[in-house]
């Protein structure tokens, strides 16, 4: 069984929280990590993309999701440029507005960097981390 994240996409389509692009109804899929939509294309008779990867599980005899986020979450991915978000960024990572992003920020609820000139920076573990936490609530 799959839930629905806590909080709603910012805009009214879904949009995948791998590549930003919106979902048809046959390629909306959720985490069971972070619990944000991604595209998986459930069906072998209509073309669509695919955003991460569905496997059986030994242990609950059932399908588990997993986007592309959560399976490259890796210690060793850390750090590179394309790893660091501006806040806009890592708000549609993350499934939040950026307002509630930067509020979680200041709240220290999530690792982050301010520039001299007021940009909020993330790294992308940090912000998948936080939604890791956000859903096992």
């Amino acid at each position: 069984i799959q839930t629905m994240p806590s909080e709603t996409m910012t805009s009214a389509k879904s949009s995948c929280s791998v590549c930003h692009e919106a979902l048809e109804a046959h390629t909306e899929t959720y985490c069971n990590v972070c619990g944000l939509a991604f595209h998986l294309n459930q069906r072998s008779d209509i073309p669509g993309k695919d955003c991460g990867e569905v496997s059986i599980s030994d242990e609950h005899l059932g399908l588990e999701f997993f986007c592309r986020n959560c399976i490259e979450l890796e210690p060793a991915d850390s750090g590179a440029l394309g790893d660091i978000m501006d806040a806009g960024e890592a708000a549609l990572a993350a499934g939040l507005t950026e307002e509630q992003l930067v509020a979680a920020a200041e709240e220290g609820k999530i690792a982050h960097r301010r520039t001299k000139g007021g940009t909020y920076l993330f790294e992308r573990r940090a912000v998948l981390l936080f939604v890791r936490e956000r859903a096992s609530l």
